[in-house]
C-alpha cells in the first residue's frame, strides 16, 4: 500500500506541512507532488557507463529514482514517486490479459533503482545502455513527469517533425486542442 504524506506548495518547491500535527488531519488532506521536467540536453555517456544528469532535472528527480526501458527505443527515467504511480496502474491490469502481462514485463522487468553521485552522475546498466543503443552522445528530454534518454541518432530519427500536422491533427481527433 502507498503511503501520502501532506505537502503544500512553497512558490517552487513542495515541503511537508509542519503545522498539522495531527495525523488523521493529515491522511485527510492528500496532495500529490507534480513533477515537470522539460527541455533538451545533449551529454556523453563515459567508458564506465555513466551520464551527468543536467543540473535542472536533478533537484526535482530527487536523489534516487528508477530507470527502466521506454518506448520507441528510449530509457525512462522516473522520480521514485511518479514510479510508483506508474506501477500501482501496471499492478491494476488483469493478469488473465496477455497483452497487460507482456506490457508490465517490459517496463517491470528491466527497471533499475539508480542515485545520483556527488558529480550528479548516474551509472547507467549495460543491459539498458545497449537496449537503447547508447555509447556515447546522448540526448536527454524532459517529457513532463519523467526523463527520456536516447541515443542521438535516434533522437534524429524518431523525432524529425516532418509529419507534425499529421500528427497535431490525430491530437485534435483523441480531444486534445492546442
Amino acid at each position: 500500500m502507498c503511503k501520502w504524506r501532506e505537502v503544500v506548495d512553497c512558490g517552487t518547491k513542495w515541503v511537508e506541512n509542519p503545522s498539522n500535527p495531527n495525523p488523521h488531519q493529515r491522511d485527510a488532506v492528500r496532495k500529490q507532488v507534480c513533477h515537470m521536467f522539460m527541455g533538451e540536453y545533449n551529454h556523453a555517456i563515459d567508458t564506465k557507463g555513466r551520464l551527468i544528469i543536467p543540473s535542472k532535472f536533478r533537484e526535482e528527480l530527487g536523489e534516487e529514482f528508477v530507470v527502466t526501458k521506454g518506448l520507441d527505443g528510449c530509457l525512462f527515467v522516473f522520480p521514485n514517486d511518479a514510479w510508483h504511480e506508474f506501477e500501482e496502474k501496471l499492478r491494476a491490469l488483469p493478469l488473465t490479459n496477455k497483452s497487460a502481462r507482456q506490457f508490465s514485463r517490459f517496463f517491470v522487468a528491466g527497471a533499475t533503482p539508480c542515485e545520483l553521485d556527488k558529480q550528479g552522475r548516474i551509472l547507467l546498466p549495460g543491459t539498458l545502455r545497449e537496449f537503447a543503443g547508447l555509447e556515447k552522445d546522448v540526448v536527454l528530454t524532459g517529457m513532463l513527469n519523467r526523463i527520456e534518454i536516447w541515443s542521438k541518432e535516434k533522437w534524429s530519427e524518431n523525432n524529425s517533425y516532418d509529419d507534425m500536422d499529421e500528427i497535431a491533427e490525430q491530437m485534435t481527433d483523441i480531444g486534445l486542442v492546442i
